[in-house]
C-alpha cells in the first residue's frame, strides 16, 4: 500500500495581491482559522513514510482547500467579497495547483495498480464555540467504507498500545463524510483508494511544534498499519 500525506491548513500565509484584505487581521490569521496550528511540523515528522506529499502554507482565509468549489465557506469574510473574477482567479492560481496536483498523483498510481492510503493531517482547536471538546485525536473516515473503517481501528488499536491515555476518537471532533477533500477524492477513485483525515487537539501544540510524544506515537501507528 501506498501513502500519500497531505496538509491542506499548515500556515497563514497570505500572497503579496491579497495582503490589504488582510491589513486588520493579524490575530485572526495566527489562530486556528488561520491555519491549523501545528499540523506542518506532524506533516513533515511523517513524511519519510509517504512515497508522495504535499502541504499548503497558504491560509485558509484566503481560500479554503479543504472544501468542495460551490460551497459557502470556500470564501472567507475576507474574500467573499471579492468579484467574481477575482474568485476565479484565486481558485485557478492556488486552488487547483494544490488539488489537482493531488489527484494526478492519485490517478497515476491507481492506474499502476497501486493501492492507496491518503492522510490528511489536521489539527483542532481545543475549544470551539465555548464547547471543550474531548479528545486528543480523531479519525475521520467514512463508516460505510470497510476498509477505511478496518484500517482507523487498527490506528486506534496502535495509538493505545503505545499511549494508554490518549484519547482516540473516530469522526470526531467532525465527520469523516463531511465535505472535504477526502471525501471529494473517494468519490472520484471509488477503488484503491483509502482517505482518512488525522485531526490532533492543539493542546500538543507549542510554537507551531507539536508534542514529540504524541508524534512518534501516531508515527509509529502509522508505520505498523503500512506493514
Amino acid at each position: 500500500m501506498k501513502l500519500i500525506l497531505t496538509c491542506e491548513h499548515g500556515g497563514n500565509e497570505i500572497p503579496e495581491q491579497f495582503v490589504d484584505l488582510f491589513s486588520k487581521a493579524e490575530e485572526v490569521l495566527n489562530s486556528h482559522r488561520g491555519y491549523d496550528l501545528g499540523a506542518l511540523d506532524l506533516f513533515e515528522y511523517f513524511q519519510k513514510l509517504s512515497d508522495f506529499s504535499i502541504a499548503s502554507t497558504t491560509s485558509r482565509l484566503l481560500i479554503e482547500l479543504n472544501r468542495s468549489i460551490g460551497k459557502p465557506d470556500l470564501f472567507s469574510e475576507f474574500t467573499q467579497s471579492l468579484s467574481n473574477l477575482e474568485k476565479e482567479d484565486i481558485i485557478k492560481n492556488f486552488y487547483l495547483p494544490y488539488r489537482n496536483v493531488v489527484e494526478n498523483r492519485i490517478a497515476e498510481l491507481i492506474g499502476r495498480g497501486e493501492s492507496l492510503l491518503h492522510l490528511s493531517i489536521h489539527t483542532f482547536t481545543p475549544i470551539f464555540n465555548g464547547e471543550v471538546r474531548n479528545a486528543d485525536l480523531g479519525l475521520l473516515f467514512d463508516p460505510s467504507i470497510y476498509i477505511e473503517k478496518k484500517i482507523c481501528e487498527h490506528l486506534k488499536t496502535e495509538l493505545i498500545a503505545t499511549s494508554p491515555n490518549l484519547r482516540v476518537k473516530f469522526n470526531y471532533p467532525y465527520l469523516g463524510t463531511a465535505d472535504g477533500f477526502t471525501t471529494h477524492l473517494r468519490t472520484k477513485f471509488p477503488d484503491n483508494y483509502i482517505g482518512i483525515e488525522i485531526e490532533v487537539n492543539q493542546i500538543y501544540s507549542s510554537k507551531n511544534k507539536i508534542d514529540p510524544c504524541i508524534a512518534k506515537s501516531i508515527f509509529n501507528a502509522i508505520q505498523n498499519v503500512l506493514k
